[in-house]
């Protein structure tokens, strides 16, 4: 039985949680008794000789009681009941299986405290559910011998799919596919075979652990590089159910278990200070972080560049941005280190571009590419993910790129490498296969250009948003039409009815006749409002003249009391120079000609390097892999046109015949 018929068999149970449950709650019962038993299959080998243990040294101090029989269990937990799934009492269900789990070490106790474990066993026995299920779940072999922690994982992973799928949630902020997984890791690990060699110590790091998927994938993939190499796993995850998998995977593998910590990592980084060699993440895709919004804020304001979002923050609908400056932060800070940190995310397209120059997200790529982290960006198929088909990327960063790969960014169009799933998994309706990623990786180990890699200066992707203004050409006229339009301008709907009235009598005097020269026309209206003793205020007179104003571009040039040239707000333009380009050169060859009044604003610099215009930086990455097809000769289409029109046809005298 594969991994999927086997959770498929498992959620089965679900058979029995009718009329107890309601559907969305069937998750809380089944991941915890899968759980308990995977690491009851897992005691078994050594469960008779650690009760006798707990027994010859039920005197000694906890401390060390805890260690004598988490070295006999060779593991780093430990059971001391007496008591299996299979030998729990049927008219004492409930209070074996809680004696049961109470004698577990303390850190797997606290797996099944975050499943709410014994309110659902109160809840299923008052089903008369709850036996049933223990019967159920005793007979299923999860032993070590039958499934390695790799296929357990997919185990767990598609448990829990079908859980988030039952209760609406979104499965995709839980687990990543396990294709994608060992792609990003590849990736990452790609040309790293001298920093993993025998003795070295290796900290991999994921601030979005979900089930652990990636932290076993790294250690996995490490170990088959070099056995000898020490791998220290460290996490942190926000869902206390795959905090409760993940850190109970640690534990069957023995892995220190408080280097995973539950928690909201942007809020809360419980991993402060640390640095790691390896760091890997899938963030919640376009995930709002609001919940985290006064901490991020306070962190970046207070901190600045000493805390983790200095660069910038982006807009609050969505937090992957935030996920990937949080990752940089943990990298080694020693980038004349011989051995570098190196991070692999997986994002979809919005933080390539979203958000123009001088934008938090435009800020963070500045950031990003100016100091030269970023090394390459795959885009993967559609349809990769279980709760979304959308387009998906993979970053790999690096604090000390090798010399070829200095201030260049490689882009990798993959969208075509993948295989079609015979039966869909929620919107998972493709992966990758072996050949596809050993494809993929070969393409970035090789750092050449071709239709499917890319590698582009750092540069490339910059600009400077420079505001191109024109003047502003007005008329003016006291014709009634314009008048009326006095009374619509806020300065003077804060006024009096009488004063509006008086200002309308004032108006009403002057000659009607349209006027170009705004100077002159002041002056007019001036002397009118003077005979009806009416005093405005700057706001005031403005709107007035405002509203007897039209755009005129024969009319000569608005200009203020120092003879510059007034811009006209509804004129103004931005456009994107390339930094690659002058400012000058590229406005005098594309602006000028079209607009020759046009004019550059000179006093909107960039706050960081003091130059005209503020410098933005995005990757519009379907441009540089864009193939234009032409459009089919008409011929064809009318063939296909006719074609189509006949097949109607005929189908409709053979329906009246």
């Amino acid at each position: 039985m594969n991994q999927e018929n086997l959770a498929s068999f498992i959620w089965g149970v679900a058979d029995l949680l009718r009329g107890t449950l309601k559907q969305s709650q069937y998750g809380r019962v089944i991941l915890p008794f899968t759980l308990l038993r995977r690491l009851e299959c897992v005691l078994e080998p050594t469960r008779d000789r650690v009760l006798e243990k707990a027994k010859a040294y039920h005197d000694k101090s906890a401390a060390m009681r805890d260690r004598i029989l988490r070295n006999e269990a060779d593991l780093q937990f430990y059971n001391t009941s007496p008591l299996r799934l299979a030998t729990v009492s049927e008219t004492h269900t409930r209070e074996d299986l809680n004696d049961y789990v109470r004698h577990f070490s303390p850190a797997a106790r606290e797996v099944f405290e975050h499943f709410r474990f014994e309110e659902f066993l109160e809840r299923l026995e008052h089903g008369d559910a709850l036996y049933p299920v223990v019967q159920r779940f005793a007979a299923i072999d999860l032993s070590p011998q039958r499934l390695d922690n790799f296929s357990m994982g997919v185990v767990f992973e598609e448990l829990i799919r079908k859980f988030a799928e039952a209760s609406n949630e979104t499965a995709g902020e839980h687990f990543t596919p396990r294709d994608v997984v060992h792609l990003t890791t590849s990736l990452v690990f790609t040309g790293q075979q001298e920093r993993l060699r025998p003795g070295e110590i290796i900290k991999v790091y994921d601030p979005a652990a979900g089930t652990g998927g990636f932290l076993s994938e790294a250690q996995s993939y490490i170990q088959q590089i070099s056995e000898g190499v020490d791998v220290s796993l460290h996490g942190q995850e926000l869902n206390p159910e795959s905090y409760a998998i993940c850190k109970a995977d640690m534990l069957i593998k023995s892995e220190p278990v408080d280097n995973i910590t539950l928690g909201n990592t942007l809020s809360d980084d419980q991993h402060e200070g640390e640095r790691f060699d390896y760091l890997l993440a899938n963030p919640p895709f376009g995930v709002d972080w609001k919940g985290s919004q006064r901490a991020v804020n306070e962190e970046h304001e207070q901190r600045g560049y000493a805390g983790r979002f200095g660069p910038g923050l982006p807009r609050v609908n969505d937090g992957a941005l935030l996920f990937l400056l949080h990752l940089v932060s943990k990298m080694r800070q020693d980038q004349s280190s011989q051995w570098p940190s190196r991070i692999g995310i997986i994002l979809n397209g919005s933080p390539l571009f979203t958000g123009g120059a001088g934008s938090g997200e435009s800020e963070i790529r500045r950031y990003l590419l100016e100091r030269d982290f970023v090394d390459a960006i795959v885009a993967l198929p559609t349809d990769m993910f279980y709760n979304t088909g959308i387009a998906t990327y993979v970053w790999i960063l690096s604090n000390a790129k090798p010399e070829e790969r200095k201030y260049h960014v490689q882009l990798i169009n993959a969208t075509k490498y993948y295989s079609k799933m015979r039966k869909s998994l929620g919107n998972k309706r493709q992966y990758l296969d072996e050949e596809a990623i050993k494809a993929i990786v070969q393409l970035y180990g090789c750092y050449d250009e071709n239709e499917e890699s890319r590698i582009f200066p750092v540069e490339t992707f910059g600009y400077r948003r420079i505001t191109v203004e024109r003047p502003l050409r007005l008329n003016f006229q006291a014709s009634e039409e314009r008048i009326a339009r006095i009374t619509e301008q806020k300065p003077i709907q804060k006024l009096g009815e009488e004063q509006q009235q008086a200002i309308l009598d004032a108006c009403r005097q002057l000659d009607g006749a349209l006027c170009q020269d705004r100077e002159a026309f002041k002056q007019q209206l001036d002397t009118a409002l003077q005979r009806q003793g009416v005093k405005l205020k700057a706001s005031e007179h403005k709107a007035v003249l405002a509203a007897l104003s039209e755009r005129d571009p024969e009319a000569p040039v608005c200009r203020d009391n120092r003879g510059r040239a007034e811009p006209d707000p509804e004129l103004r333009d931005a456009e994107n120079v390339p930094l690659t380009e002058s400012v000058d050169d590229y406005f005098a060859r594309e602006v000028q000609p079209h607009v020759p009044d046009a004019w550059i604003d000179t006093s909107k610099k960039d706050p960081l390097d003091g130059e005209v215009g503020i410098v933005g930086y995005e990757i519009p990455f379907n441009r540089y892999f864009y193939k234009y097809e032409p459009p089919r000769p008409l011929e064809e289409i009318d063939a296909d046109l006719r074609e189509c029109t006949d097949r109607i046809k005929r189908m409709i005298e053979e329906l009246s015949a």
